[in-house]
């Protein structure tokens, strides 16, 4: 079976194709369970891609990116799981696949609601056509926009809009027969495109029964636009009464559905999840496309959240989320895992914690294949450091034995051919034959000894190979060395420093008193519209106080990564398609850098090669754009570095890469976010054990020679979390739990 889906806005496609077997779920079954056998995704030209829809049986060209093949998708219907991998591995592409129904084989009456993060799809690839979108009407508000998401009442209000008219009207035979029409045309051309899709994705018997069923639904679509043009000369013929009779009827039945979807109900339902996502009354009637991206993103997820779907899909649902909502989208989470509801959730999210407290069940993307571990993160590492553990020790003792075996076997035929003794040649047969059937693993996946069975081919061994499995591991990132100072002193200093943006508005910041040392870590956490971006502005002068004093030392060098980062980089690729990462840091570096030296440190942030120098930045993933943009800030050797949300885009390797790189960075750091891993093991000094546990151990260097302090910053004032971190997210928790959502 193969699915192609094509979009002629795009440069890419995604092309699927996987195993149909006499046991594939009918069009009549309403299982949500998923359960896909050799399934293979790529990604094409959509040239390429018309070729292959042209040719016998192909699915992709010699242009593919193949990102699965002859994997297995398994979803078992209620479950929560978490997908991971590496950047460019291609999870989001899955996603889509799911959501898009690319992948053959899914259940038809799978309800699939998706939040999708499409700003930095390096693939180009179009928005998903189901689930939320971030795009609405001008005059649309937050609120309509995801009540809208509720598409099976959205789809009922089209139909009862077609349908009824007046109380006058409803008598009037020639008017209601127009309405039914209408409404029959409308629903028809609303359900055609799934019919396509259904014809063009399938393959086999089923595609051929598929296209059987879109050119009768293309007939059925014919009559209804010849009835709908056609004029109706006498309202008392049978045929006219018949169908005035069956709009009546239908127009009762819509009615009394809609009924049991109340609108206070919904609207109820939506203003508690977008008042949890950090919405307020004032925001909620704003129209979406006055909204920030980041905004956007929330009221997207609203939406999904608020529809009845079998399949939750969320990639990077804490983006833009502040610590209590993410906090509350957690525990709506787990609330919904110990529902009835049997809804699955398949979410790819950066920030482990969030991870691994959601998901029950992990499927790791690698090496173009699918991996399932029944446990949360915390639990698939633990449990994968053992088999390596265990595995290794295997190896090495059956190393030990056969270097054993091997020089008694040496030394007995070298003592049975000088002697003439066939016994010892004997012997010596017998042990090789002993080496050869321990050789290997000594039981199977399940524990049981080795049967022939378990054989995957042919082995000198009847035992399969020892194979230390290998970790998928994040991107190394390596931070060039800050500078020494040379002469002491903080590296910025604010005293009693407040600020407004306008006189007659209220103080943004209050009294603020901070100091800022070489080696420092130095955490900042708060709400969204705290201050937090404002008290950045201060630090690298974008602003001025209105009150209070700032100083810099006379050396510093500053390195920013703003949140808007990737927005800025995405910008500029926009406006110079041919821009690449190493003419960028060429740009930025003015000619102080050589290229030799250039290529180095991007490769020390993983863009290597060809990537650096040939690959526009308009094409590069969000994972890879953050690098780039850590770069920019690094090359100049800051002896301060100040990141704003520098987790947004990576994955969760790439965060713990990052955080090691930064524990390791001699200068300063001021760290705001709110990824709980991060700041607990940069800030805080955190040291986590092989069995996931933190010890709060720090080594004695870091104890001595750094000021490690987390602040709080809310309503404009800045305090020390004499807790830390850890005592920031009970408060937040506390919240929730007051908030009653």
């Amino acid at each position: 079976m193969t699915n192609i889906a094509d979009d002629e806005s795009t440069e890419a496609i995604i092309v699927a194709s996987c195993k149909q077997t006499r046991f594939h779920i009918s069009d009549t079954d309403k299982s949500t369970e998923i359960d896909i056998a050799g399934l293979s995704l790529g990604i094409a030209p959509s040239g390429a891609a018309g070729k292959a829809k042209k040719g016998k049986g192909k699915t992709a060209s010699a242009q593919e990116k193949e990102l699965l093949v002859n994997a297995e998708l398994r979803l078992k219907s209620g479950i929560h799981y978490a997908l991971l991998g590496r950047n460019g591995s291609g999870k989001s592409t899955i996603l889509r696949a799911l959501a898009d129904r690319i992948i053959p084989g899914l259940p038809p009456s799978l309800r699939v609601a998706i939040l999708q993060q499409t700003s930095t799809d390096a693939e180009n690839l179009s928005p998903a056509k189901d689930g939320p979108s971030t795009s609405a009407p001008e005059d649309t508000t937050v609120l309509q926009h995801v009540i809208e998401g509720d598409q099976s009442r959205t789809a009922l209000i089209q139909d009862l809009q077609a349908l009824a008219g007046t109380d006058s009207d409803r008598e009037d035979v020639i008017k209601q027969v127009r309405r039914y029409r209408q409404m029959r045309y409308n629903r028809l051309n609303r359900d055609l495109l799934e019919v396509q899709n259904n014809a063009y994705r399938r393959s086999g018997a089923r595609g051929s029964q598929a296209r059987k069923d879109l050119i009768a639904f293309e007939k059925e679509v014919a009559e209804a636009t010849e009835k709908l043009a056609e004029e109706i000369a006498d309202p008392d013929s049978p045929a006219i009464q018949d169908e005035f009779l069956t709009a009546s009827s239908l127009l009762v039945d819509l009615e009394a559905e809609l009924e049991t979807m109340p609108l206070p109900a919904l609207e109820t339902r939506a203003r508690s999840i977008l008042t949890a996502l950090g919405f307020t009354e004032a925001t909620l009637a704003k129209s979406i496309p006055t909204l920030s991206g980041g905004w956007r993103m929330r009221a997207a997820l609203a939406r999904a959240l608020l529809q009845k779907a079998d399949l939750l899909i969320l990639d990077e649902p804490t983006n833009f989320l502040d610590l209590r909502a993410i906090i509350w989208l957690q525990s709506h989470l787990i609330a919904l895992r110990d529902s009835q509801a049997g809804t699955t959730v398949l979410l790819v999210s950066h920030d482990r914690e969030f991870v691994d407290s959601v998901a029950e069940e992990v499927i790791l993307v690698k090496e173009q294949s699918l991996e399932y571990f029944r446990g949360n993160l915390s639990a698939y590492e633990e449990d994968f450091r053992s088999r390596v553990l265990n595995l290794t020790r295997m190896q090495e003792a059956q190393g030990k034995e056969t270097a054993r075996l091997e020089k008694s076997i040496r030394e007995t035929i070298k003592v049975g051919k000088k002697t003439g003794d066939d016994n010892k040649l004997r012997m010596a047969k017998s042990r090789q034959k002993r080496l050869e059937d321990g050789a290997g693993m000594q039981v199977n996946e399940k524990g049981q000894r080795f049967k022939l069975s378990d054989r995957m081919g042919w082995f000198d061994s009847k035992h399969a190979a020892i194979e230390i499995p290998k970790d998928e591991q994040g991107v190394a990132i390596s931070l060039p060395p800050a500078p020494d100072l040379r002469f002491p002193g903080p590296l910025i200093s604010l005293e009693d420093v407040s600020y407004r943006y306008a006189p007659t508005s209220p103080l943004v910041l209050q009294n603020i008193t901070l100091s800022l040392h070489f080696g420092d870590r130095i955490g900042i956490v708060g709400l969204n519209g705290g201050g937090k971006t404002t008290l950045l502005n201060l630090l690298t002068e974008s602003l001025r106080p209105n009150k209070g004093v700032v100083t810099r030392h006379p050396r510093l060098k500053l390195g920013y990564y703003s949140q808007h980062a990737v927005e800025d980089l995405q910008t500029l690729g926009r406006a110079d398609a041919g821009l690449t990462a190493l003419r960028l840091l060429a740009e930025d570096s003015a000619g102080e850098l050589a290229e030799q030296e250039m290529r180095g440190l991007l490769g020390s942030f993983g863009l290597q090669g060809r990537t650096a120098s040939d690959v526009p930045i308009a094409k590069l993933s969000g994972g890879q754009l953050v690098r780039l943009a850590l770069v920019r800030i690094l090359w100049s050797r800051p002896n301060l570095l100040i990141l704003d949300e520098v987790t947004t885009h990576l994955d969760y390797r790439t965060v713990i890469a990052l955080g090691e790189a930064l524990i390791d960075y001699n200068g300063a750091v001021v760290l705001v976010t709110h990824d709980r891993y991060l700041v607990r093991r940069v800030v805080e000094g955190e040291v986590f054990t092989d069995d996931g546990d933190d010890e709060g151990g720090r080594g004695e260097e870091e104890e001595d020679n750094r000021r490690r302090v987390v602040y709080s910053l809310s309503g404009g004032k800045m305090k020390v979390l004499e807790k830390g971190m850890e005592g920031f997210v009970r408060v937040m928790e506390k919240r929730v739990a007051k908030m009653g959502i």
